[in-house]
């Protein structure tokens, strides 16, 4: 009995810690601002734009004087830090004192887009203290297009906190999500043009292999309708026999040869002459 206390017992804490990392493996996600009645589609369809940036992490240091030197963390709508649940999206590291500071949060997302560009904005992070008013940081983070590279270049461009409000961290980097969809620069001709070929080579193509593995055809006989085509050919030469003729058929030759019947009709009135009298 005690035995299979034990087991029921080990199973539970089993479970248990398998809850626990299922729930811990799940990372948060963005939450767009506002109510989830009045969030933007457009809003949410650009954040599935943004999914295959998720799993990747970026950072880039900055160095001013020996005072500020700071690395800086992003990730796109996943926390940097999952084990910290502090939703930080975009969080300033001192490099002197190893303090963390949150300069945006993904649970107060704000995203728009342009021709080739997104707008990425994380808002609630960490206040300023004595800078713009005590008012919370943000981090706006401006997605290029440049095809051909999922992401690069990310780099900070400027920290505006000279104002009362309204202070912003600027961030930048490249990205082939942000460019617009590649539009066709076929004509309309040159479709059908392709169209057509492709129906023409799949019909000798199929109608070659038919004639030869089933109905066992040699030769010129392995083309599809062979028979067809070669009577089309000859109509089509009658017909331009006929249309292209630059002379009736029953109009006389424009030269008149020499044969047998000729030279014995001249010959009959040249011995004329020597008969009897």
């Amino acid at each position: 009995m005690s035995s299979l206390c034990h087991t029921s017992a080990m199973l539970l804490v089993f479970m248990a810690l398998a809850v626990a990392g299922a729930e811990q493996s799940e990372e948060r996600s963005c939450d767009v601002v506002g109510d989830e009645s009045s969030e933007s589609q457009m809003e949410r369809a650009l954040l599935r734009k943004l999914e295959p940036l998720s799993h990747m992490r970026f950072n880039v240091t900055v160095e001013k004087g020996k005072t500020e030197n700071y690395i800086y963390h992003f990730r796109v709508c996943r926390e940097v830090n999952s084990t910290s649940h502090d939703f930080g999206g975009l969080v300033q590291t001192d490099r002197q004192n190893g303090k963390t500071t949150v300069i945006g949060r993904i649970n107060e997302t704000q995203v728009f887009n342009g021709s080739d560009w997104i707008m990425l904005i994380y808002k609630g992070g960490d206040s300023y203290g004595s800078h713009c008013s005590g008012e919370k940081r943000r981090a706006v983070i401006m997605i290029s297009c440049k095809r051909g590279v999922t992401a690069s270049s990310f780099s900070i461009i400027s920290e505006e906190r000279e104002k009362e409000q309204e202070c912003f961290y600027l961030f930048e980097m490249d990205s082939s999500l942000a460019c617009p969809a590649e539009t066709s620069h076929l004509s309309v001709g040159s479709i059908l043009l392709i169209t057509f070929a492709s129906l023409i080579a799949v019909y000798i193509i199929g109608g070659f292999l038919y004639q030869r593995l089933v109905v066992g055809a040699k030769g010129m006989e392995q083309f599809p309708h062979f028979a067809f085509w070669q009577d089309l050919g000859n109509l089509v030469a009658d017909g331009c026999d006929f249309v292209c003729r630059s002379k009736p058929r029953n109009a006389p030759a424009a030269y008149r040869g020499v044969g047998d019947d000729q030279l014995g009709e001249e010959s009959e009135e040249r011995d004329d002459h020597l008969l009897p009298m």
